[in-house]
């Protein structure tokens, strides 16, 4: 093994989770522990701190093992987010040269020999133009991608850091909202918006209540195009069956010729990265079902709370978060880099996981969505399959201190 002897930084980057404190915490609790590692920084805003030169000595401020138990169950991105794109390497943008210069010179200045960035699908490709730069470049530095979405929409890995937490917050939440809406004799429609651009993973956690007796009468994802005629038929049908119908669906969901359902009373543009920005996918749908079925309806978007809901953490979720970040500095003082660290299912009942790692060119601007068998043959349900996936990633309870009735969080900036 070759030694590498230099300081860290650290950075956090696109939406937040109720975990990504977690990683950040095993992250540090990594360099904290490691021979190779000085000192470990943490980039306020991820890459764009670093690009401001804006950030704080973590080595310091986490000498108190009471300050990483509070921060592992903190939601939100303690160090700030961002979603910053750095340029490509292709020669296609001028300003290429210079962000990256500004970039290496901040790692030379700190004697940054190890980066780990915590992220999604897009945090990802950061990583792998990092790594490229620096290998085009001859800087010595390791370079380790530590995932985070509440999407679970990485490839290679398993299930992703944040995803265990938020689908227990929407499966709980849907388990409340099935009784509530269980109560009238009167016909209506309630329509649950969910989180999801491209893969359905988060809405498909709402089929977990299945394990409680009650769950959601329809279920669709982005991995289905949709039909809303068919979306007219099946509501009337679990009309027919019940007076209070329950639906589920992705912000994604989409017509097969592309549209995404948001937009049909809504444009809301595109974000830093070129992504349409979705909003009104369950509005879009009660204005139709008003218009066509004319019964009681409402739409309920569950919005940031799912990704934010720290009260309601997955024990499973948490515990491996930190595991993983523990293990992306175990990797990269190793030597490796290049790479995202990964999960990996051993068994699933007894559930058993372990840290992995993968090439980063692997799974940058790569998509896993819900597989073909965890959907039913309608498209509009869940299978035991997908159901059977998805329990282990949301058991055991992940509960904050409490001071004056409210959860104890903590702040780095």
């Amino acid at each position: 093994m070759e030694i590498l002897k230099g300081n860290a930084i650290v950075g956090q980057s696109g939406g937040p989770t109720a975990a990504i404190n977690a990683t950040l915490s095993g992250v540090i609790r990594g360099a904290l522990a490691s021979d190779c590692i000085g000192t470990i920084y943490g980039a306020y805003n991820g890459v764009e701190g670093m690009l401001a030169g804006t950030y704080c000595d973590l080595t310091a401020f986490f000498a108190d093992e009471t300050k990483l138990t509070t921060l592992e169950t903190t939601p939100a991105a303690a160090l700030g987010s961002c979603r910053k794109k750095l340029p490509k390497l292709d020669g296609s943008d001028p300003t290429a040269e210079a962000t990256y210069e500004k970039l290496f010179a901040f790692f030379k200045e700190l004697d940054i020999r190890y980066f780990f960035y915590i992220g999604g699908n897009d945090s990802m490709d950061t990583v792998a133009k990092v790594s490229a730069y620096a290998k085009a470049h001859d800087y010595e530095i390791r370079v380790m991608g530590v995932p985070k979405t509440i999407d679970n929409d990485l490839v290679v890995t398993d299930h992703t850091p944040g995803f265990g937490s938020a689908a227990k917050y929407i499966a709980t939440s849907m388990a409340e909202m099935l009784r509530d809406c269980a109560v009238y004799t009167v016909k209506a429609v309630t329509i649950v918006e969910i989180m999801g651009r491209d893969a359905g993973w988060l809405t498909a956690s709402a089929a977990l209540t299945r394990l409680n007796g009650m769950e959601p009468d329809l279920i669709y994802l982005p991995e289905r195009a949709f039909d809303l005629e068919q979306f007219f038929v099946d509501v009337k049908a679990a009309l027919d069956r019940h007076p209070n119908v329950v639906v589920a669906v992705s912000e994604g969901i989409r017509t097969a010729d592309g549209t995404y359902v948001c937009e049909l009373v809504s444009n809301s543009g595109t974000d830093a990265f070129g992504h349409k920005m979705l909003s009104g996918t369950g509005k879009a749908l009660e204005l139709a079902v008003k218009e066509r079925i004319g019964c009681k309806v409402r739409s309920v978007e569950i919005n940031i709370l799912q990704r934010c809901a720290a009260h309601l953490g997955s024990l499973t979720d948490i515990t491996e978060s930190v595991s993983v970040g523990k293990a992306a500095v175990e990797a990269a003082a190793s030597g490796l880099t290049g790479k995202m660290m990964t999960i990996e299912r051993v068994s699933t009942d007894p559930y058993v996981s372990r840290p992995g790692c993968e090439d980063i060119d692997k799974i940058a601007n790569m998509v896993k969505h819900v597989p073909d068998e965890f959907i039913n043959e309608a498209g509009n349900g869940i299978t035991d399959a997908g159901v059977a996936y998805l329990r282990p990633l949301t058991e055991g309870e992940s509960y904050p201190a409490y001071h004056n009735g409210l959860p104890v969080f903590l702040s780095l900036k």
